[in-house]
């Protein structure tokens, strides 16, 4: 399979820019009036919070590289430099279609529905000014630190991704002509709400403030000796990507540690400014943060909009919001039958959010308890706050079974959390891995070892998703239970390889990344391009969250044109281009932004009608493929073979949530016009619930929509 004529830089795009479409999408679902009302506000912040960690980390390595001086063009023909001149320009865009969408759209909307944002604190009435200067007086003020800069105290250190209030004053009684104006700053206290609710009006209509402008309204009172020209919010971004070399570090716990104070004070690579800041005022922050121009935004409205979700939050408004939905029980697991055995009769599928967790949860539980368990061997990549999973593990360690948990230390923005939970294992005498030197492990994979009346038995939990209980409720991720040997003896292979004291020469079901997963993935395109060549029928289906691997797209681009069917679903970043005469006529890519986080990564091949289906961890990237542990699992079970392809045809046929891409780069909504109405993450809402008799009795639940960010960093 020659590639060459597929790896032309025209036919690809820019992996951040395709990220920012991907933020537009998500964007979009804020500007769909079709939408309740409060579900609109958390799309806008999720925009916010995504774009947040985009620009600390993608950003941030673009800045990098450009103080490096390093020129290599990327798949696309552009330089780090070029990059950011385009982020630049589209982000500037993307901050518009925000602030457009609140103002316009969802202040007016909101303040309908019974809920004033009351944007300045000048538009205050009497009854509520002498509230908010009370609350200012008696829970605002003790907890500020204001600071100030003259020649004797420098420029004070800001926090990144701090809001902060931005002063100049002067000397009270000091003749105009000598007017000097000095700098000050104060941090808006995250300890503090930031929505602040005020007293019912007699309309009984909700009116809310935020922090910030109640501090700028009192802000006088820090300062009594001096006059307040001007008061203004700011905010920046830092540079928040670790650079850790792992040859060095000695301890890698410790060098984490190290590095994660650091990331309070990166690099400043983006400032936030209320749009009618003083001049005076901005021209110091500029200067004193060295950011150049392209870097600062002016915004017209509250800064930071991730605020949206606290308000997202507040007490009523039922009907301005989705209902919520409870993840239907696992029908294989409903009699109540000890885990282990119902898993020894069939392999048991999971889909998640629509199926409950629990089983996951339980089936570590039951380990930790069973006397007749041996060991139990774990990847832990991110786990939610009070993970039930851990305590479990803490747990079999303490009854005396072998417990060796992999904790990736290096899980962005999760690795202080983990080395929590790290050292919690470690205490309970868990065996605790740090991985591997130079990749992170990014598989999910369980393993109990289980001693029966026939020997030794193995049984096998593998996954798309983390091993978080809390994000199973929001993210779209498969899974399946197994006590199949052959996959029971690849999973010991893949923890003795983790524990650094063997590398398997071959592996009887499970692929593997970094060295073998790629080769098996262009070996069954090509297998389809084959068929295709002879008039035989061809067909690849593929879900993943990110599509950049550049020799994976150019194997797609060779099989469409052999004439290979390809639909792709790929929710954020996808760097294919469809469309090109001769290259890509036969691949369409969907991308779904909906009520959950779409998760999941599923593969299909149709093998001359074999139909051989992959799930796993691993997207088509660089970083999955080359730099990570990653699995990818058969499903080979024939009924659970189908209801997996089931997965892939319902979202192929989705057209209320999807997006199409079009030859130009752009993602449109499909025509609905007479056609009937398909919701893919409802549609499957409402199976989960069909399969789920509990005595003799349908439970219906409501469809939830989660009130959580709709990016998972690992994927930015």
């Amino acid at each position: 399979m020659d590639l060459k004529k597929y790896e032309k830089s025209e036919y690809f795009v820019n992996r951040e820019l395709s990220w920012l479409k991907f933020n537009e999408r998500v964007l979009s679902e804020a500007r769909d009036k079709t939408i309740p009302l409060f579900e609109r506000l958390k799309f806008l912040s999720i925009t916010s919070s995504n774009l947040d960690e985009f620009f600390m980390v993608r950003v941030a390595s673009l800045k990098d590289q450009v103080h490096a001086k390093y020129e290599k063009p990327d798949i696309a023909g552009m330089t780090p430099k070029e990059q950011l001149q385009q982020i630049s320009t589209q982000t500037h865009n993307l901050v518009q279609v925000q602030y457009n969408t609140y103002i316009r759209s969802l202040l007016p909307a909101l303040k309908k529905a019974g809920l004033e944002i009351i944007t300045e604190h000048e538009a205050l009435t009497e009854e509520q000014e002498k509230f908010v200067d009370h609350y200012y007086e008696e829970n605002i003020y003790p907890v500020l630190t204001p600071m100030a800069m003259d020649s004797s105290r420098p420029f004070p250190l800001i926090r990144n991704k701090t809001l902060n209030i931005g002063a100049l004053i002067k000397k009270k009684d000091r003749k105009k002509d000598k007017e000097v104006l000095e700098f000050a700053t104060v941090q808006v206290p995250s300890v503090l709400p930031r929505v602040v609710l005020l007293p019912e009006g007699k309309n009984g209509k909700k009116s809310v403030i935020l922090l910030e402008e109640i501090i700028e309204k009192n802000i006088g009172k820090l300062f009594l000796s001096y006059d307040v020209v001007c008061a203004h919010p700011y905010r920046i971004m830092r540079n928040a990507d670790l650079t850790i070399d792992e040859d060095e570090a000695e301890d890698l716990l410790v060098e984490i540690q190290k590095q994660l104070k650091k990331r309070q004070w990166g690099e400043v690579i983006r400032l936030e400014v209320e749009e009618k800041m003083d001049k005076r005022l901005l021209k110091i922050l500029k200067n004193e943060f060295s950011i150049k121009e392209e870097d600062i935004y002016e915004i017209p409205g509250p800064l930071d909009l991730t605020v949206l979700m606290k308000i997202y939050g507040l007490d009523g408004f039922k009907q301005y919001k989705s209902p919520g939905y409870t993840p239907a029980p696992v029908a294989a697991f409903q009699d109540g039958e000890n885990i282990f055995s119902v898993i020894r009769q069939q392999d048991v599928f999971l889909h998640h959010p629509y199926m409950s967790f629990d089983p996951v949860v339980n089936f570590v539980r039951q380990a930790a308890k069973d006397p007749d368990v041996l060991a139990i061997k774990q990847t832990l990549y991110r786990v939610s706050g009070n993970s039930p999973i851990i305590a479990a593990l803490a747990l079999a360690a303490e009854n005396g079974k072998q417990v060796s948990v992999l904790v990736e230390l290096k899980a962005r923005f999760d690795e202080e959390n983990n080395i929590v939970w790290a050292k919690k294992l470690e205490k309970a005498g868990c065996h605790v891995i740090y991985g591997l030197v130079g990749l992170k492990t990014h598989s999910k994979i369980t393993l109990v070892v289980r001693r029966e009346d026939t020997g030794i038995r193995r049984y096998v939990h593998l996954g798309t998703g983390n091993y978080n209980d809390s994000t199973a409720k929001l993210y779209t991720d498969c899974g399946l239970f197994t006590s199949d040997a052959r996959i029971g003896e690849d999973a010991t292979a893949v923890f003795n390889m983790l524990s650094g004291y063997s590398e398997p020469k071959k592996w009887n079901k499970l692929v593997v990344a970094p060295i073998w997963m790629k080769d098996k993935f262009l070996k069954l395109i090509e297998r389809e391009a084959k068929y295709a060549q002879e008039g035989k029928p061809a067909h690849i289906m593929a879900k993943m969250n990110s599509l950049c691997d550049p020799v994976v797209m150019a194997a797609l681009y060779y099989a469409s044109s052999c004439g290979v069917k390809i639909d792709l679903v790929v929710r954020g970043i996808c760097c294919l281009k469809v469309g090109i005469p001769g290259i890509s006529e036969n691949i369409t890519v969907r991308s779904i932004v909906g009520d959950f986080l779409e998760h999941s990564r599923i593969f299909y091949f149709h093998c001359n009608g074999a139909e051989d289906v992959f799930m796993g961890s691993a997207d088509w990237m660089p970083r999955n493929l080359d730099r990570r542990v990653e699995i990818v699992f058969p499903v080979e079970d024939e009924k659970i073979k189908k209801e997996v392809i089931h997965i892939l045809d319902v979202e192929m046929r989705d057209n209320v949530k999807v997006h199409l891409l079009q030859p130009d780069g752009s993602y449109v909504k499909p025509d609905k016009r007479g056609k009937a109405l398909l919701n893919s993450q409802m549609e499957f809402c409402k199976e989960a619930q069909e399969k789920a008799v509990i005595k003799k009795e349908k439970e219906k639940s409501r469809v939830f929509i989660p009130a959580e960010p709709l990016e998972d960093p690992e994927e930015i």
